[in-house]
């Protein structure tokens, strides 16, 4: 009995992490299955001769099947994007709403197949205020909108203490489908979001750029170093196709100052510099 209370806790514990498929005690070779048969290596039948040939049965001569109907297209104005990739599809949009459709087709992301909700932006299109932070959590995958956790609520009074809301910034992230159990985004998962999150900043062109978190400042800025040193620093970020450099600011993600509370202080510091920029930009 005590043997089977800890297989099934073991199974909650997997469950809860994020497991999404049982494996097998031996390796299943999936290439074999999905391999086509073999061809037959029997002599082809001869011809059939005329005589042979039956006649056409009523069911054969009967009027076909109707063409089937047309399936029902989305309520929202079609994207026009054509491409496939990543690259292509980011490129092709020109508003939010058309790269929010773009990341609605893009299938490039294994996370798409186990969250529950493609999570893009909350706020204003037009802000002069885009924040990207990391990835999207429970409540952010059930509610489809970042920043809506114990995390959001924080950063709700982060912006209110400067003079902000919703309704006056984007808040966005560096990946759109929640990792299984929370985890850090593999690397690859990072790179098949970036070109949205760069296009994300092309279409905006924000008058200042807020990196949130270790996994955005590290993504956007190509660097290694860690949170701990680059928070509250002024950066640049850019791509070919801006027109000019964007004023860039990592802080601390809401989600660690809920774990130290001690570094409020610095996140404050750092949220006065932002709210100077700003008003200097004006």
């Amino acid at each position: 009995m005590m043997d089977r209370r800890n297989m099934i806790e073991a199974l909650r514990w997997q469950v809860e992490a994020g497991a999404a498929e049982a494996v097998g005690e031996a390796p299943a070779d999936r290439f074999a299955e999905s391999a086509p048969p073999a061809p037959s290596m029997s002599p082809a039948p001869a011809p059939a001769t005329p005589e042979a040939v039956a006649a056409p049965t009523p069911s054969e001569t009967s009027t076909p099947h109707p063409p089937r109907a047309p399936s029902q297209t989305s309520p929202r104005a079609p994207f026009t994007g054509s491409g496939t990739t990543a690259h292509e599809l980011a490129a092709a949009a020109n508003t939010v709403e058309e790269l929010h459709q773009a990341l609605e087709r893009f299938d490039g992301c294994a996370l798409k197949l186990t969250a529950t909700n493609l999570v893009f932006c909350d706020g204003n299109p037009e802000a002069r205020l885009l924040m990207i932070g990391e990835a999207p959590g429970a409540e952010e995958d059930r509610q489809g909108k970042p920043f809506v956790g114990p995390a959001g609520k924080l950063l709700d009074r982060m912006l209110a203490s400067i003079g902000l809301d919703r309704g006056s910034v984007l808040i966005s992230n560096t990946i759109y489908w929640r990792p299984p159990g929370n985890r850090n985004p593999a690397p690859d998962e990072v790179a098949a979001c970036l070109p949205f999150v760069e296009r994300l900043v092309e279409i905006v062109d924000p008058a200042v750029l807020v990196l949130v978190g270790g996994i955005a400042t590290k993504t956007l800025l190509a660097t290694n170093d860690g949170i701990m040193k680059l928070h509250g620093r002024w950066f640049t970020f850019e791509t070919p196709r801006m027109s000019r450099p964007v004023p860039t600011m990592p802080i601390y993600h809401p989600a660690f100052l809920l774990r130290s509370p001690g570094q409020k202080r610095a996140a404050w510091r750092d949220l006065i510099e932002i709210r100077r920029r700003l008003a200097e930009s004006a």
